[in-house]
């Protein structure tokens, strides 16, 4: 999402947010970030998979299966999957080329994780700009040089 701002001072801003499919390695989470890759998701999803297709075939014809029992098998499913997308990290960016007579440009970037949260977190980022010509130093932007 891409949205123009115009800060007290008068200059633009543009305010961009975008999904990051791969999690960002920050300082924070360098001792902890000791992935070895998505192999053992992969061979948990197909061990999953398999079980319910093996729980399918060996069900008896004259098994009456109810249709509450498949919609708790596939929320089980699918609970992990959906979390994973709905909390994924969203870069935000927001910068001004700035006016050639006294406001230098900057350039501020920060991760926000969840879907619901970046809403939020550029209408704040937003109106920080609309107010006081900068966002704000404790939210999640840091200004880059």
């Amino acid at each position: 999402m891409t949205r123009l701002v115009r800060g007290a001072d008068g200059r633009m801003w543009t305010l961009r947010t975008r999904v990051e499919w791969s999690n960002p390695v920050t300082v924070d989470d360098f001792e902890h970030d000791v992935t070895t890759g998505y192999g053992s998701g992969v061979v948990m999803l197909f061990l999953l998979v398999g079980l319910v297709v093996v729980l399918v075939a060996w069900t008896p014809t004259r098994v009456v299966v109810p249709w509450w029992f498949l919609l708790i098998l596939a929320l089980v499913v699918l609970f992990f999957p959906v979390r994973w997308l709905l909390r994924r990290p969203w870069r935000v960016v927001a910068n001004t080329p700035g006016k050639p007579d006294d406001q230098p440009a900057e350039h501020w970037v920060g991760t926000v994780r969840g879907m619901y949260r970046i809403r939020q977190e550029a209408a704040k980022v937003a109106r920080d700009i609309e107010v006081y010509s900068a966002p704000n130093v404790d939210g999640p932007l840091h200004q880059v040089d």
